[in-house]
């Protein structure tokens, strides 16, 4: 299986994160994009790397700065003296995987700029429209917030964002194979390409027909409607998440070779989806990934 076959090649560069290696690729499928939250250095852009590499897809890399505008990341019309005319002069978001590198150090002004990009794939400039690449995928990559000079993504970007995971710390065993051996920046370049852009394009389209029965309906209903009638959170799961937890959750059954989807599909990718789209109240004292276990458990299958 294709899938299989990825997988196994990612975790010669990324050690010890299966589930977060099967989650990427889960976002991938799903046509979604992904967000990579946690400390410098512990491998968010080596991720990126090694899927674009592994999936075949064109990579361009954007370093997000506070001084970053949105026409960096759009491109510019620039007037030719020659022709005589404006012509559009593409910026880095023309690619199929774009690395949106600590995502929150660029002002919210430049942050919107990728909006239109990730929910229609295309760009407006001076009244014209220009498509964006296919398959096209954001990873955006940012730091803690408590950290310095990073701002806060707005709601509306977080939405942007299928799905959301944290890589840690690698266990023991894994660190001492990342000291032991090679630069993992050098051992990418080694990798093998398993599936190419094409076939990607193909594997998306299979997601949208895994069966998703009437009773998993029913309980994806049951777990968006808890979350907007819990008083914990400010606001519940939108129509929007709702809908990418089923592709999600249809992209999870698919990895594991199943044309059908079961609630452990669900359970498996609802942190990733969820959370980063929920905000607990001030007076709450748990966490809302305390919250959405708590959902989980409660909600009978």
């Amino acid at each position: 299986m294709p899938v299989s076959d990825c997988i196994s090649e990612i975790k010669k560069i990324i050690l010890g994160k299966d589930a977060e290696i099967k989650q990427a690729i889960c976002c991938l499928l799903s046509q979604g994009h992904l967000l990579i939250e946690d400390l410098p250095g512990v491998g968010k852009t080596t991720m990126a790397l090694t899927l674009s590499k592994v999936f075949g897809l064109e990579f361009i890399r954007l370093q997000f700065t506070s001084d970053l505008l949105p026409a960096d990341i759009t491109g510019i019309s620039i007037f030719d003296s020659k022709k005589q005319q404006f012509e559009f002069h593409h910026g880095p978001v023309f690619t199929q995987v774009l690395l949106a590198d600590e995502i929150n150090r660029a002002t919210p002004k430049t942050q919107s700029a990728l909006l239109e990009a990730m929910e229609e794939h295309k760009v407006s400039v001076d009244g014209k429209s220009f498509a964006l690449p296919e398959p096209f995928f954001v990873i955006g990559t940012q730091n803690p917030s408590y950290q310095l000079g990073t701002y806060s993504l707005p709601e509306s970007q977080l939405d942007r964002f299928l799905m959301r995971i944290e890589m840690g710390y690698p266990d023991n065993s894994a660190e001492r194979k990342l000291l032991s051996g090679q630069d993992p920046r050098q051992l990418i370049q080694q990798l093998e390409t398993i599936i190419t852009a094409s076939s990607l394009l193909e594997m998306q389209k299979a997601i949208t027909h895994i069966h998703t029965s009437d009773e998993i309906i029913n309980y994806l209903l049951k777990i968006i409607h808890n979350t907007r009638n819990d008083n914990r959170f400010v606001h519940g799961l939108s129509p929007r998440a709702g809908m990418g937890l089923k592709k999600a959750a249809q992209s999870w059954a698919f990895i594991h070779n199943r044309d059908y989807v079961l609630p452990e599909d669900v359970q498996a990718v609802f942190s990733a989806v969820c959370n980063h789209r929920l905000q607990c109240n001030e007076q709450t004292e748990k966490t809302v990934m305390q919250l959405t276990n708590e959902i989980i458990q409660s909600i009978e299958v």
